[in-house]
């Protein structure tokens, strides 16, 4: 008895040690459990660290870009695309679909049908309401809508459209649109500031700068030889956004980028504005491109050898019945003005032939056999099916028969592809929603070892396959002296790939 109140006596007095230890720390500020009782003080900095008359001129930069932002953003959009793709019901055997798994980004209002939803971007260009997108952000779709910068929702009615340009034109019934003028993309120049403004990745608004990195390679006998290169960052949702200079002016419309990764790496492209105003004009008047043709073909300068400056168009073929031939030109002969104005290069002699008006008279003025002459034609429509062409010195001058397979340019003619299911898509680690066909094989002569066995193909010149068929269709279409760019996704990184005639 005696030894246990003891115990307790010891007890009491730890106790009362812990108690009044806690009490000194607590008055002398050693523990942080509870706020303080007065305020702390502190001092924040109340100058900059640097004189703004230090930095006056990029103050006045600041403002004006500041301005120029906010001029421009009211004119552009996001447009919005809904398409529905038909699916069988699920069966007895799969009640619940839980071996159908929708990709994401898709809807399901019934079991009939699955709802995909696309962004890009457009800019509206007249007091109308016509909007200026891409042919790919709104082909084969359902239903068009446009967001505008006040977040208003118009439904938009698809008035034109042309592939080949990769244009579309879009109306909106909204008063009170502020359009923005088209410029002359004749005097955009490499260095040129501009900035590039649209939806990528569904964020509205989306303002980014970058200079003119490259405009109009004559040597290129791909599209990219026409169209204007900026290193203003471009994404997935960039597509159909204008590409605006100083003046907030449209120089471009955004259409592609080279990328590895699927996202920008400062090769970003965009279609002059002067194409597109004449797209623009011949879509609204006639509903369809009107395009004339001379019905020539050129000879590229071997890689590695520089087209020589100002040298002109050297006419390498006539096409039967054409303008050309009514002018009586000659294989050799040197186009160096077209109805007074200089032809540098193909592009500049393919673009005045775009803007002239048919049937109407033009002069010519060329070189033969080293005598600098004039001849006069008249500028018709392109027939159907027409392909204006370079011949490389490496290909034949001919062109392929109808039905008549030319294999031997074709840059996709040595990838052999398969089906992609959703089991086959799980075993290559694919992201949801990635749609295309399955690399099964690469010929070894196919000029295309960045491909491998089990990549997928999605889009082919930026057209979506879906299916086998598609992508056999696709490159039946396609123009075998000209590059080809698709888009690859490869486990789970997407990338670009330009592929080359052999």
């Amino acid at each position: 008895m005696k030894n246990l109140l003891k115990f307790f006596a010891f007890v009491a007095l730890l106790s009362l040690a812990i108690s009044a230890l806690y009490d000194y720390r607590l008055k002398h500020g050693g523990l942080s459990t509870l706020p303080h009782t007065t305020p702390e003080k502190y001092t924040l900095a109340s100058s900059p660290s640097v004189d703004p008359k230090q930095v006056a001129s990029l103050e006045a930069l600041n403002r004006e870009r500041r301005s120029l932002v906010s001029s421009v953003v009211p004119s552009v959009v996001a447009v919005k695309t809904t398409k529905k793709i038909a699916i069988e019901r699920q069966n007895q055997l799969d009640p619940f679909g839980f071996f159908f798994r929708r990709p994401r980004g898709f809807q399901s209002p019934n079991d009939d049908a699955l709802v995909q939803n696309s962004l890009g971007s457009g800019v509206i260009v007249t007091d109308e309401g016509h909007i200026i997108t891409n042919t790919h952000v709104v082909d084969q779709v359902d239903e068009i809508e446009v967001q505008l910068s006040d977040g208003r929702t118009e439904k938009a009615r698809l008035v034109g459209a042309d592939e080949q340009v990769d244009l579309a034109v879009l109306k909106i019934d909204s008063p009170g649109v502020k359009p923005l003028k088209l410029a002359d993309s004749d005097t955009v120049q490499a260095g040129d500031f501009v900035l590039a403004i649209g939806n990528p990745f569904g964020f509205e608004e989306t303002v980014t700068d970058g200079i003119v990195s490259s405009k109009g390679r004559p040597n290129r006998a791909d599209v990219f030889g026409d169209l204007i290169q900026t290193n203003a960052a471009i994404n997935p949702g960039n597509s159909g956004g204008p590409l605006i200079n100083l003046s907030g002016e449209v120089v471009g419309i955004n259409t592609a980028i080279i990328s590895r990764s699927g996202g920008s790496q400062g090769i970003g492209f965009a279609i002059p504005s002067n194409t597109v105003r004449t797209a623009l004009e011949s879509l609204l008047k006639k509903g369809r491109i009107i395009r004339g043709y001379l019905g020539i073909q050129m000879r590229v300068p071997q890689s590695g050898q520089p087209a020589p400056a100002n040298e002109g168009v050297v006419v390498d073929e006539i096409v039967p019945g054409s303008p050309a031939a009514d002018a009586h030109l000659q294989q050799g002969d040197v186009i160096r003005k077209f109805d007074g104005r200089e032809v540098r290069s193909f592009a500049d002699l393919r673009n005045l032939i775009s803007q002239a008006d048919l049937n109407k008279k033009v002069e010519l003025e060329i070189v033969r056999a080293g005598k600098t002459m004039t001849v006069a034609t008249q500028i018709k429509e392109q027939p159907v099916g027409y392909q204006t062409g370079r011949v490389t010195p490496q290909q034949p001058s001919t062109r392929p028969t109808p039905g008549e397979e030319n294999e031997s340019g074709n840059a996709l003619a040595g990838i052999h592809v398969g089906q992609l299911t959703p089991d086959l898509a799980r075993q290559l680690d694919l992201p949801n929603g990635v749609h295309g066909v399955v690399v099964t094989a690469v010929d070894p002569d196919a000029g295309a070892a960045d491909l491998q066995k089990g990549d997928v193909i999605e889009e082919v010149n930026q057209q979506p396959i879906n299916s086998v068929a598609d992508y056999n269709k696709i490159i039946q279409s396609l123009d075998t002296r000209q590059a080809q760019v698709i888009s690859v996704c490869r486990h789970r990184v997407r990338s670009f790939l330009v592929l080359r005639p052999r």
